[in-house]
């Protein structure tokens, strides 16, 4: 992970700050997600602001193993397709595997067969989103 975050994280991480500074916001229930490009800044948000997020379905994404530490006490859980030809499964699995090793907060679930458009299968989960929207930080 570089020092700075890219431009879309840091407008990302920008706007949420704004809305909970001018909105009614729930500080214990903000969620990060995104798929494929946005699974990368799921993990790169919650790698850089932990404390911020009360829990992150990031999809077809990646993150730095080398961060896992950091985020072990955030609820995550993970989705890939084990046959997408465009983010290679790895790096799901290698974040899953670095967040196991430190008793990381951590789900996965591997698609066998799909490729890329894992989301929406996610997305149309009940379980999933009800999971998500029953963390909260501090709880």
């Amino acid at each position: 992970m570089s020092v700075e975050p890219g431009a879309s994280v840091k407008l990302a991480l920008a706007l949420v700050d704004d809305v909970r500074a001018n909105l009614p916001v729930d500080p214990a229930r903000i969620y990060a997600t995104g798929i494929s490009m946005g699974g990368y800044g799921t993990w790169d948000a919650v790698q850089r602001r932990p404390g911020l997020f009360a829990a992150a379905l990031p999809i077809c994404g990646g993150g730095d193993t080398a961060c896992a530490m950091r985020i072990r006490d955030v609820p995550i859980w993970c989705f890939h397709g084990d046959a997408d030809g465009a983010v290679p499964v790895c790096r799901s699995r290698n974040m899953v595997a670095a967040l196991w090793a430190v008793d990381g907060k951590i789900r996965y679930r591997e698609y066998p067969g799909v490729g890329h458009n894992c989301w929406a299968r996610t997305y149309g989960d009940d379980a999933v989103l009800a999971w998500l929207f029953s963390q909260r930080k501090g709880k």
